[in-house]
């Protein structure tokens, strides 16, 4: 089974608790107004690698240890087939492990939406960020890019590790973007605030540092 995938690193700390495997799909659907990911909105077979490959590069980079694992996109429901499959290793992975991970997946489709159609795929998540971003709502809870997405827990698992932080402030740990460089280009992971990206854009300007591609426009 082949999965579509814009990006994956290793550590993500801004996405969920702890030291965090981020992985990003490529290909989606809803193309929510304001997204600043829209890099991963193209459907691409160029980025398609098989699940055991990245499994293999997840047991690789988390070799020394880490809490939980973070997909996101792009839509990951937008692949169900080659979700189910991902998530589903993931599964056997952490039964052979000493300790529990937890499994967050981000999702752009209403919660109501994704238990009339993927069920089966939300029983293999312990929880998951639902609803489409909002531009024109506020940043007001951790992890969340507008006001009306909810953080929901699905397991006992997902219950332990998720619901201190239903009600926590955005700006409760204060760090909510990470900055990486790799391969050349530069990636910012995680929620940032309204007019955070223009104000970077026009204070890398102001320094003679002109952007290129971004992903918050096309």
């Amino acid at each position: 089974m082949k999965i579509a995938v814009n990006k994956a690193h290793f550590p993500v700390t801004v996405l969920g608790p702890g030291q965090r495997i981020g992985i990003w799909v490529q290909g989606c659907g809803i193309g929510c107004k304001g997204c600043v990911s829209q890099d991963t909105w193209a459907k691409d077979p160029g980025r398609e690698i098989t699940v055991a490959r990245l499994l293999t590069w997840c047991r690789e980079v988390a070799a020394g240890g880490f809490d939980g694992v973070t997909i996101s996109g792009g839509e990951p429901f937008d692949q169900p087939q080659a979700l189910r499959a991902l998530l589903k290793a993931l599964h056997q992975w952490r039964a052979a492990l000493d300790h529990k991970f937890d499994i967050l997946c981000y999702s752009g489709y209403p919660l109501t939406r994704l238990r009339g159609r993927h069920a089966g795929i939300l029983e293999l998540l312990d929880a998951i960020i639902a609803e489409p971003y909002v531009e024109n709502l506020p940043i007001t809870q951790l992890w969340r890019g507008s006001s009306n997405q909810s953080l929901v827990p699905l397991s006992d698992l997902g219950r332990e590790r998720f619901l201190p932080f239903i009600d926590a402030a955005a700006d409760s740990f204060g760090k909510r973007i990470q900055t990486l460089v790799e391969a050349g280009r530069v990636w910012y992971i995680g929620i940032p605030a309204r007019g955070d990206m223009a104000a970077l854009e026009k204070a890398c300007r102001e320094r003679g540092i002109k952007f290129g591609e971004v992903s918050w426009r096309q």
